[in-house]
């Protein structure tokens, strides 16, 4: 095995040229893959020469790699170490198949969405700094918007005033391919939008078809729009994102926190799979994880 390996470095050192980093991490790699099938060995397991290698010996390896605390993405890493290696080794005849052809790694576990706790929000909203003028005005709109409807950036910015009901309290929002939805929103957003309107009527010129706009009538873009967001949420020390996708992930946060089916928050949000909005049921559940291990018991 371990000839094997010295000739398979020496092809990628000198044949494909590969830089001293990359050699190296697949010196270790392969060399721990060894040293795993010689620990096997010895302990009884039998011989196993290259010919005896299978994809259940690789899981085996793999598993003590997890076990050892080892992340996914490194554990990746050296997988894809041990099938350049076999597919080389079938290249060149030494062997018939690639023992770790379909084999597959561990998942990625996909980092949780990142959200505001409701007393840092509301110490933005109310007691912020945005003033009275035109553009603080729109700019606590915006951030007090995506709060309570969910809406994502481009669909904040695509808003037009025909499709803000004030009288039935609704967004008519136009999502991922082109796909419409209505948001219902409450009384005290809605005289922030009134109060917009008042400001905007008398401090913008033009007059623009778009909800939300610049000092000089013309539309906000997205790039402005996140960073007015990013601007007025880096206060908060702990978060470790200011964007207004954030935000939406509050929003649902929030929502299934104070007992929304996941269902309605689905269609809110305008997820076409329920798969997606599920992510928030593991944030949700890993705040209540939170407050139980604050209990006595749960520390002993």
């Amino acid at each position: 095995m371990r000839k094997n390996i010295s000739l398979f470095i020496d092809y990628l050192r000198y044949e494909r040229n590969y830089s001293v980093h990359t050699v190296n991490s697949y010196i270790n790699d392969l060399l721990q893959f060894a040293a795993f099938l010689e620990k096997k060995e010895a302990e009884g397991a039998g011989c196993f020469n290259i010919e005896r290698i299978d994809a259940d010996i690789v899981r085996q390896w793999m598993m003590e790699l997890m076990d050892a605390s080892l992340s996914s993405a490194s554990v990746n890493r050296k997988l894809s170490a041990l099938q350049s290696f076999f597919k080389h080794l079938v290249r060149q005849g030494s062997l018939s198949k690639n023992p770790v052809r379909n084999v597959s790694g561990p998942k990625k576990a996909k980092p949780l969405p990142c959200f505001i706790k409701e007393k840092d929000l509301n110490e933005i909203l109310d007691v912020g700094s945005f003033g009275s003028g035109f553009e603080g005005v729109r700019d606590r709109l915006m951030i007090e918007m995506f709060y309570e409807t969910g809406i994502r950036c481009s669909e904040l910015v695509g808003l037009k005033c025909v499709d803000v009901s004030l009288d039935a309290m609704v967004l008519k929002v136009t999502g991922k391919r082109n796909k419409q939805r209505l948001i219902p929103f409450a009384e005290r957003l809605k005289e922030m939008v009134i109060h917009y309107i008042n400001v905007r009527k008398r401090e913008v010129e033009v007059d623009c078809s778009s909800l939300f706009v610049r000092k000089d009538g013309r539309p906000v873009s997205s790039a402005m729009v996140y960073n007015i967001v990013k601007k007025n949420l880096s206060g908060i020390p702990t978060l470790a994102k200011c964007s207004p996708h954030v935000l939406r992930h509050t929003f649902a946060t929030s929502m299934l926190n104070d007992g929304a089916e996941i269902s309605a928050v689905r269609s809110l949000l305008g997820h076409s799979s329920l798969a997606s909005t599920s992510v928030y049921t593991h944030v949700t559940f890993e705040e209540l994880k939170k407050v139980y291990n604050a209990h006595p018991r749960a520390k002993k």
